[in-house]
């Protein structure tokens, strides 16, 4: 058997060759996706005209971090507890650096991505020698040493964070002090992010990621380095994970512990299962969700959290397949 014959689906699920199997129109997208793409270009750009501007970037730079985490869980099979590492780091990194250093906001930004690629480096590295349960363990044991860090490191400000983290002008020249302003970066870098991610999913090499998924001896088997493309997506999930935590540092204007803690791995799982694992379009909609959630609910005080408790048991028991997952299953679609 040929080494590309490893990918036997369409992008939209049926098989290849099949009538029904939707063709790529631009990028990677099928139709049904690139309707849902153009859809979701026309929210985040009418968004800021109706809804507060800080929100909307919160909400962005979380949906990027849990498309992030999709690519390593949805599209490889690793479930890892530790991606707070990279996009509590990439926010303490950035803040720092334009704070301390005066750098322009979009240096900031791809800083913040390159020290989680850095650091994804050697975690990953270490954690895909194991799978499953152990895996995850790995991960979050790595995870709790960046915690431990931030709490001793001069840099990070302890418990009180980096505060105050100036957005500075876009390449010298745009002031980004106004929200409106600073929305559209963080809306680019969201767009571009998530390209990014659709991008990898749906090359040759996001191919031979699925087949590690579904078959990884099968893969071996044919040829293929199974530990090396591991690895590359790890290094690649928490890059932009902590492009998301830059991101959200100089939008936010603050960088803290919460970032790093343990709690926010938690989250984006969260994220992505009521989105929709192994969908493009879940992890979006699973920020959307549980973001909304947090903020609009806040006076609820900790009942918040039995609330999203409470959604993640329904998501778990009537949508196994996620919000998206569940929508594309009843269209007959592959979003």
């Amino acid at each position: 058997m040929a080494e590309g014959s490893i990918a036997t689906t369409a992008p939209s699920g049926a098989p290849s060759g099949s009538p029904s199997a939707d063709r790529d129109v631009f990028f990677g997208f099928t139709r049904p996706q690139a309707a849902a793409f153009l859809a979701l270009v026309v929210v985040v750009v009418a968004s800021p005209f109706v809804v507060y501007p800080f929100f909307l970037m919160k909400l962005l730079c979380f949906a990027l971090f849990a498309c992030a985490f999709n690519l390593l869980i949805g599209y490889v099979g690793l479930l890892s507890f530790g991606h707070a590492a990279y996009f509590g780091m990439g926010a303490y990194v950035s803040g720092y650096a334009s704070k301390a250093w005066g750098v322009t906001p979009e240096v900031a930004i791809l800083m913040g991505g390159a020290v989680g690629a850095a650091l994804g480096l050697p975690f990953g590295w270490l954690a895909i020698r194991r799978t499953g349960i152990y895996f995850a363990m790995i991960t979050l044991a790595l995870a709790q040493m960046v915690y431990f860090f931030c709490v001793q490191a001069p840099f990070t400000g302890g418990e009180d964070g980096i505060q105050a983290i100036p957005r500075g002008h876009l390449f010298g020249i745009v002031d980004l002090n106004s929200d409106f302003a600073m929305y559209w970066v963080v809306a680019a870098v969201f767009l571009g992010g998530f390209l990014l991610i659709h991008r990898i999913v749906h090359s040759p090499f996001g191919q031979v990621l699925k087949a590690i998924r579904d078959n990884e001896p099968r893969a071996t088997s044919l040829g293929y380095r199974t530990d090396d493309y591991k690895l590359m997506a790890f290094v690649l999930s928490a890059g932009i994970a902590g492009l998301a935590g830059g991101a959200k540092a100089l939008a936010m204007r603050i960088a803290t512990l919460t970032d790093v803690l343990w709690t926010m791995s938690g989250e984006v799982v969260l994220m992505s299962l009521v989105g929709g694992l192994g969908t493009v379009f879940g992890p979006v909609v699973g920020a959307a969700v549980i973001v909304t959630m947090q903020t609009y609910l806040a006076e609820f005080g900790a009942w918040v959290l039995v609330i999203q408790g409470v959604i993640f048991i329904a998501a778990v028991l009537a949508f196994r397949r996620g919000i998206v997952g569940e929508i594309g299953n009843l269209l007959k679609v592959k979003l």
